[in-house]
């Protein structure tokens, strides 16, 4: 009797937060959600999956001064990054590979989950934003 009384009461409890939930921030969650997968499959390998990059490889995205660059960050998903690269004062030089196959949806859950997680913010990065940033990348 105990048991069912607990039960019903945390499931009372779930549903009245959710509930309180805007559909803004159920919407950002969902992103993170999402974000996270897609880091974890396209990202995480040379980023890691705490965000601290791979020695003096591959930069960090934690604690990264490259993610005030939100515009680029969009770019350098979808087109990759050749070249040298200064991430936190440490020159970096390997080859970011192009992710063309990634949507704009994805492209974007990818960047809210980053920069949720690690450039203190706590807003979606729509897929409207990512459409129009990727409209003025340049091209490789």
């Amino acid at each position: 009797m105990r048991e069912t009384v607990w039960i019903s009461f945390v499931f009372g409890f779930v549903l009245l937060f959710i509930g309180c939930q805007s559909q803004e921030e159920i919407k950002r969650q969902k992103y993170i959600t999402e974000g996270k997968q897609l880091y974890k499959t396209y990202c995480a390998n040379c980023h890691q999956p705490d965000g601290t990059g791979l020695a003096n490889l591959y930069p960090p995205l934690n604690g990264s001064d490259y993610l005030v660059k939100k515009d680029s960050v969009i770019c350098l998903i979808r087109h990759g990054q050749q070249g040298p690269i200064v991430v936190n004062g440490q020159p970096y030089n390997r080859i970011m590979p192009a992710n063309p196959q990634l949507s704009e949806l994805e492209i974007a859950e990818i960047v809210t989950y980053i920069y949720n997680k690690w450039g203190n913010e706590k807003v979606v990065t729509d897929i409207k934003t990512v459409r129009n940033q990727l409209n003025k990348c340049p091209k490789p």
